[in-house]
């Protein structure tokens, strides 16, 4: 039973809380999206990760979808994916694995943050947009959400990036002071990384709360016709 690499002192009580917010998310994108219209899904960040119910939990809830894919750093068996590959998703694709893999709605749950740079972040949200056929969906935490939810830590990730890192350092927590580990963004950053792809998509950037503030953004894109 493989344990979430990105969550520090991961429990139960957390968890539910995440998979209350991700059952939340997915709800909006059938709102959104005629889920009937939609005949293949490629996940984005898939993990084998079993002990977690939030794992997965859009391919879980977009079951009726009949073809699910997946691209990840981990090596996935779940069988419920048709097609994976071992790769990174800032790296560049191939036109035979474009075209493998290229899907009506391509989904991403709050994997961009573990991108690292903001030119990663740019690069995976631009391999996204090559992958698809309608849609995109993406999700990632706030970064000025007063709490920190992969380290657990109050207010301290509201501090610039750099003294934040070594703040994690002094607090033995390297990991998630790593910026290829962990790079938040906020509503600002992640509308300059939507924006640079304004000719090729339209967005939408929902607001998903818990206890009042806003702990996590739902970005859903429609692409462009040629």
């Amino acid at each position: 039973m493989k344990k979430n690499l990105y969550i520090q002192f991961e429990t139960n009580f957390f968890d539910r809380i995440i998979n209350r917010k991700r059952i939340e998310m997915v709800h909006l994108v059938k709102k959104n999206i005629k889920i009937s219209q939609i005949k293949n899904l490629l996940d984005i960040g898939t993990t084998e990760d079993s002990s977690a119910r939030s794992s997965n939990i859009f391919c879980k809830m977009l079951d009726k979808i009949k073809i699910h894919k997946s691209i990840s750093n981990q090596k996935i068996k779940n069988k419920r994916f048709k097609l994976c590959i071992k790769k990174s998703i800032t790296s560049k694709f191939s036109k035979e694995v474009i075209n493998a893999f290229k899907s009506d709605l391509v989904i991403s749950s709050a994997t961009i943050e573990h991108v690292g740079s903001f030119t990663n972040q740019v690069s995976k949200v631009e391999n996204m947009i090559s992958l698809s056929k309608k849609y995109i969906v993406l999700s990632t935490p706030n970064r000025f959400y007063p709490i920190e939810l992969h380290t657990k830590l109050p207010l301290l990730h509201w501090l610039p990036k750099n003294y934040f890192r070594k703040v994690l350092l002094l607090l033995n927590m390297g990991y998630f002071a790593d910026e290829k580990n962990l790079n938040l963004l906020d509503k600002s950053e992640l509308k300059k990384i939507l924006n640079i792809f304004s000719q090729k998509i339209d967005y939408k950037i929902y607001n998903i709360r818990f206890l009042g503030f806003v702990s996590n953004f739902l970005v859903i894109c429609k692409i462009k016709k040629n």
